[in-house]
C-alpha cells in the first residue's frame, strides 16, 4: 500500500497509509541505500511503499517515489552532509522576528534562494507584532523590510498569536496547501500553530530572557492537517541555514532583485564581485540593489566556496 510520512524520529517514522490508518513503522534496509549523502533518507511529506514482511507479518516502508520537490539544506551536525527538511510541498512558510529573537537578513535570504532553486513560493510572516513599536528603529528596519521584500513580488503577512493579528491573512494563505513552517526556535511557529488550530494545543515556552534566544519546543519534523483544508508541516527551529547544491554562477538568477540587472554586466559569467562594469555592482551603488542584499549575495558564495573544500 502507500502512505505519506507525517512525522520523522530519525528511527521511526509515522505513515498515513492508503486505508485510512496512521502506522509508526521502520525502514527496510535497502532504503538506507538512497542517497548517502543526506542524513535522512526519508522526509515528512515523502510519498512511500508499506509493504508486509512474510517473517511475522511487520510491515515496513519499502520504497520511496520520486519527489515533486523538496526544501534542503546543510546538516548542522555532519559537515558535508545534506538535510531534508520536508518534500512535496506547495509553498514555504518563513517565521520571521526582528527581536526576541532576532531573525538575520541573511538566514531570510538563504532560505528564499533555496526555495527559488525548487520552484516552491515563500511567503513572508513577521511575526509578535504585539513586542514592536512601529516608530522604534526595529520597527523602522521591518517596514524597509518588507517593502523591500514585497517590491520583488514576495506575499508578506504580519502577524501576532498574543493578539491575533493576521491570524485569518494566514488562514488564507495556508489552505488547501501543503505548507512548510520554519524559522528560528523561539519566533512563535507553535503559537500561530494554536492560532490556527487550538485543538494541536502545542508546547511553548518563553524565550530566553538571558540570550534573547529561542528554546527548542519541537523535537522533530511533523505534518498536521488543518481544520480548513491543507496541511502544515512544523519543522524544529533552526539556527542556521546553510545552502547546498549551488553552483556559485546560479546565485544571482535565483535573486529577484538581481535579475534586472546581470544581463547588463559586461562579462556573461559576470560573479558581481570585482568584475569591470559589473551592472549589480552600479546597481548597489545607485542604491537599486540594497547593500545588506549584495552583503548576503558574497556570503553565500563564500559558503559556497567553503563547502567545496569539504
Amino acid at each position: 500500500m502507500k502512505g505519506v510520512v507525517q512525522k520523522s524520529t530519525g528511527s521511526w517514522y509515522r505513515v498515513l497509509c492508503d486505508d485510512g490508518l496512521t502506522r509508526d513503522l521502520r525502514v527496510a534496509g535497502k532504503v538506507r541505500l538512497y542517497e548517502l549523502d543526506t542524513t535522512n533518507p526519508i522526509a515528512v511529506g515523502d510519498e512511500v511503499t508499506v509493504s508486509t514482511r512474510a517473517n511475522g507479518g511487520e510491515k515496513m516502508i519499502e520504497d520511496i517515489s520520486p519527489r515533486r520537490n523538496y526544501i534542503i539544506r546543510q546538516s548542522p551536525k555532519k559537515r558535508g552532509a545534506r538535510h531534508i527538511l520536508a518534500s512535496n510541498l506547495d509553498q514555504v512558510i518563513l517565521l520571521i522576528t526582528l527581536a526576541h529573537p532576532r531573525t538575520s537578513t541573511g538566514f531570510i535570504d538563504r532560505c528564499l534562494l533555496t526555495s527559488a532553486a525548487y520552484h516552491i513560493p515563500v511567503v513572508l510572516v513577521f511575526n509578535k507584532q504585539d513586542l514592536l513599536d512601529p516608530d522604534s528603529k526595529i520597527g523602522r528596519k521591518q517596514q524597509a523590510l518588507i517593502d523591500y521584500y514585497r517590491a520583488m513580488d514576495y506575499e508578506v503577512l504580519e502577524t501576532s498569536a498574543m493578539e491575533s493579528t493576521g491570524i485569518q491573512a494566514l488562514e488564507d494563505v495556508a489552505k488547501d496547501k501543503r505548507s512548510l513552517l520554519i524559522g528560528h526556535s523561539g519566533v512563535g511557529k507553535s503559537s500561530l500553530l494554536n492560532a490556527l488550530d487550538p485543538s494541536l494545543d502545542l508546547r511553548t515556552k518563553e524565550i530566553s530572557k538571558k540570550y534573547s534566544k529561542g528554546v527548542h519546543t519541537t523535537t522533530f519534523a511533523e505534518m498536521f492537517p488543518l481544520p480548513f483544508g491543507g496541511e502544515i508541516i512544523d519543522a524544529p527551529g533552526i539556527k542556521e541555514f546553510g545552502v547546498v547544491d549551488f553552483d556559485k554562477g546560479e546565485v544571482s538568477t535565483h535573486m529577484a532583485d538581481f535579475m534586472h540587472h546581470v544581463d547588463h554586466c559586461k562579462f556573461a559569467n559576470c560573479f558581481h564581485c570585482n568584475e569591470p562594469n559589473c551592472a549589480v555592482y552600479k546597481a548597489v551603488l545607485s542604491g537599486d540593489i540594497a547593500e545588506w542584499r549584495y552583503i548576503n549575495y558574497h556570503r553565500i558564495l563564500q559558503d559556497i566556496d567553503e563547502a567545496k573544500a569539504w
